[in-house]
């Protein structure tokens, strides 16, 4: 005996066969509104980053923690009055993390303690074209430590760069729907759903240490930022 399968149902087997995530298909709605095709489509923009954020740590040991506290004070307003000297805003450079805490010896029966320790991290925002130089001029001026240079962007920046991201991904899932429906002799009708599922704005530093006449300098070279935008988007298809 052989069987006929309803049309509705031929359907559906062609939209779903061969289909990879994160193409879907879906039957038809309880009130009759046709064929749905779910698709994802993703959108990158592209940008030079014009923020970069310096993480610089002033860091001092003493006997006590009010000495390693006073010197960490001292160290601390050399260089942010160096960084301003530099042209910084003070509004720019803010604290990340401050604490005194006891060192210990660990070799005896039982744990000592054999002095101190202060720090402060200060973050300090400029622009790109400014970060070595002000590795430099906090390296001279009392920071002990660098502990990295992030590349980014602005709000504003950011903004254009995602409306950016959008389109392309709006754009990108269009593409992929119209290959679908074609695929299953389907026209493709209007967007019944459309939503963002995610976004990410990672940034790719990259250093290098110039020298000129003999003196060294810092200089980084920051890599482009990416915004990319993940959308989720729902059409009728006939």
């Amino acid at each position: 005996m052989r069987f006929r399968l309803p049309a509705v149902v031929l359907a559906v087997a062609l939209l779903t066969a061969g289909c990879l995530a994160p193409l879907q298909t879906s039957s038809p709605s309880a009130a009759g509104d046709g064929q749905q095709i779910s698709v994802s489509g993703t959108g990158e923009a592209n940008a030079d980053p014009d923020v970069a954020v310096l993480s610089v740590t002033v860091e001092a040991g003493a006997d006590s923690a009010a000495e390693a506290r006073d010197t960490v004070a001292n160290r601390s307003e050399t260089l942010v009055s160096a960084l301003v000297d530099a042209g910084v805003a003070e509004d720019n450079i803010t604290t990340e993390y401050y604490a005194v805490h006891p060192e210990y010896d660990h070799s005896g029966e039982e744990r000592r303690v054999v002095g101190y320790t202060a720090r402060h991290a200060y973050r300090v925002e400029t622009t790109p074209d400014r970060a070595g130089e002000l590795i430099d001029v906090a390296v001279d001026n009392g920071a002990s430590r660098v502990d990295g240079v992030q590349f980014t962007l602005s709000d504003e920046k950011r903004a254009e760069l995602r409306e950016e991201a959008i389109d392309a991904a709006v754009a990108d899932a269009e593409g992929e729907a119209s290959s679908l429906a074609a695929a299953a002799g389907l026209e493709l009708g209007e967007v019944r759903t459309l939503s963002t599922t995610g976004t990410s704005d990672p940034y790719s530093p990259r250093y290098e240490m110039a020298s000129d006449a003999g003196a060294a300098g810092t200089s980084v070279r920051p890599g482009p930022v990416s915004v990319t935008v993940t959308v989720q988007a729902t059409y009728t298809a006939d």
